[in-house]
């Protein structure tokens, strides 16, 4: 189990137990554009996912709200993504990253996806307060990469599938149990795809005007050959 101290803007802190964290993979809302970034994949050595969207189940000890976390070696990359997180205040809308392994994805994805901790920002909306303009939210992300800080992803979250489309195709209940988050995908990144020294992430509400963020330096260690 992991603890998570949350933050919910307007209401205070709740206490959430994560017992189950899932990563939502293929979730875009563009069926053409989704099978056109798995091509672009596969010619890299990345498998098919075996449904769209696919469902990878990984630790919930890996949610991490620290300004930092530790990987092997520089392969690695975030990925911003929306988290849902059932709680006593109903379900929130929280903001992660699918920090990626990216050399082990190419013969392994669930793998690749458990190497590494996944930044959460402490703070997070409840979802009832964003449901009615959900299309209007977006999301952003900045790479610091040898001291220089670029915009990495950048648009709307109706590239990705919406909460009730993607939470109906993970069960027929269309909603998450209790104790479990899930982090519902991701935006095509601006440039290269790949390692940064730090990734600041936003989600902006520009009908409530306000923003969740949250930024983490990535400590690469050392790999033995």
């Amino acid at each position: 189990m992991t603890q998570l101290n949350l933050n919910v803007i307007g209401h205070g802190e709740v206490r959430v137990d994560i017992d189950h964290l899932i990563i939502a993979g293929w979730a875009g809302r563009d069926s053409a554009a989704v099978e056109h970034h798995i091509a672009e994949l596969e010619a890299l050595g990345v498998r098919r996912p075996t449904q769209i969207p696919c469902f990878y189940r990984v630790a919930a000890s890996l949610l991490n709200p620290a300004p930092s976390i530790q990987v092997p070696g520089k392969h690695s990359s975030g990925e911003t993504e929306i988290v849902l997180i059932p709680s006593p205040e109903g379900l929130l809308v929280g903001l992660g990253s699918d920090h990626t392994d990216r050399k082990v994805e190419a013969f392994d994805v669930t793998v690749s996806k458990q190497m590494c901790d996944k930044p959460i920002a402490s703070m997070a909306w409840r979802f009832a307060e964003v449901e009615g303009h959900w299309d209007q939210l977006v999301m952003r992300t900045w790479r610091d990469r040898d001291g220089v800080r670029a915009l990495y992803q950048d648009g709307p979250v109706t590239s990705l599938l919406a909460p009730a489309t993607l939470l109906a195709k993970l069960d027929d209940s269309a909603a998450l149990p209790a104790g479990t988050a899930m982090f519902c995908g991701t935006q095509p990144v601006i440039g290269e795809l790949g390692y940064g020294e730090s990734f600041e992430m936003e989600l902006f509400d520009p009908v409530l005007g306000r923003s969740l963020s949250h930024t983490y330096r990535v400590e690469p260690l050392p790999v033995a050959e």
